[in-house]
């Protein structure tokens, strides 16, 4: 039984395990995770040579990969494997940032910087990139050229911004955005270290006041060319797709995947676990919360397609006068009951 982790191990236990990855990137020597069935398929196809599941998944019993069964992987196994992770980091300094001035040797010499700046050891700011004060950029982040680090930004440890494209800035940070922060999970108040990658793709915008969380495996990632406004939420593992719009107080919840140009209008949400396919149109206040197929557009609370809305919103319109004309429809029949009642005709 694997030390720390209290798991059973079923296959071969001399495998050297070197990182922790999601199984859509699993690779010889990867460590996964599994706690629901439907994502057996994909780990009876990974190249990795570990994962979690429950003692009782029969489905998991003929997978190409060694498996540690947990009777709880989500809460138990995957909180306290993350966490042997991130001790590791912690203890050969990784994890201590530390305060530098202007003058940082592993920034370009066009790298125009601003006081009060703090910038974690290893950490690389690229080719006119410009840092505007009281920014904090974590331990081993990599900032690429030209970019524009507004004030009160935050871009948490080994997030990886990358280059300008044609004539754009990528990664416009604005006041106070955080990027790579952990993720919550709301499935227990236990807390599952997030240390994942984040990785913001060239030509990306994100707003004042958003966030783009870390995920506990895998990656978070924003595609190139996508514009995120102020105050939205993209949650531990989501994967936004190129030229993808998300307009103000929009929500997207964990492991979701938002494919190519894909437009989210204001105060919109969508669902964690789902697929939003390419081109689709999601309307404000909107509540996505099944996956879309490409080009749909969807609206209103649950989201739905919009020409079926449309009729049901005239429908919705009506439904004073059509309850009036149903009460006198009734007083009618009423009237009628009675008066047939009283022509019956009594038994001789």
């Amino acid at each position: 039984m694997p030390i720390g982790l209290g798991c059973r191990l079923e296959g071969d236990g001399d495998i050297e395990i070197v990182r922790i990855a999601s199984l859509k990137q699993a690779q010889p020597g990867d460590l996964s995770f599994v706690a629901n069935a439907r994502y057996l398929r994909q780990m009876a196809a990974t190249q990795g040579v570990g994962g979690h599941s429950r003692h009782h998944d029969r489905d998991a019993s003929a997978l190409p990969c060694a498996v540690l069964r947990a009777d709880d992987p989500y809460l138990g196994v995957r909180a306290r494997r993350v966490a042997l992770r991130a001790d590791g980091a912690a203890r050969d300094g990784r994890g201590s940032p530390e305060r530098r001035s202007p003058a940082m040797p592993r920034s370009a010499p066009t790298c125009p910087i601003g006081p009060f700046v703090t910038v974690g050891a290893g950490a690389s700011i690229g080719a006119r990139t410009i840092v505007y004060p009281h920014a904090v950029i974590g331990p081993g982040a990599r900032i690429g050229d030209d970019c524009v680090i507004h004030a009160h930004v935050s871009i948490r440890e080994r997030v990886v911004v990358g280059n300008r494209v044609d004539r754009f800035r990528t990664a416009r940070c604005s006041a106070a955005t955080a990027t790579g922060s952990p993720g919550r999970r709301t499935a227990s108040h236990l807390k599952i270290p997030q240390h994942a990658d984040v990785v913001i793709e060239d030509d990306v915008e994100i707003g004042a006041n958003s966030t783009v969380d870390r995920p506990a495996i895998g990656e978070t990632r924003i595609r190139a060319g996508t514009k995120i406004d102020n105050l939205v939420h993209v949650a531990h593992g989501v994967t936004v797709g190129r030229r993808v719009l998300l307009a103000a107080q929009v929500g997207i919840a964990g492991s979701t995947v938002i494919d190519d140009d894909v437009m989210v209008a204001g105060q919109s949400g969508i669902t964690g676990h789902i697929e939003v396919g390419r081109g689709v149109k999601v309307g404000a206040k909107s509540a996505v919360l099944q996956s879309v197929d490409a080009g749909g557009v969807r609206h209103r609370i649950p989201a739905f397609e919009h020409a079926e809305w449309r009729k049901a919103s005239i429908v919705f319109r009506s439904l004073p006068s059509m309850k009036k004309r149903i009460e006198e429809l009734e007083q009618k029949i009423a009237e009628l009951e009675e008066k047939l009642a009283a022509c019956q005709i009594p038994d001789r």
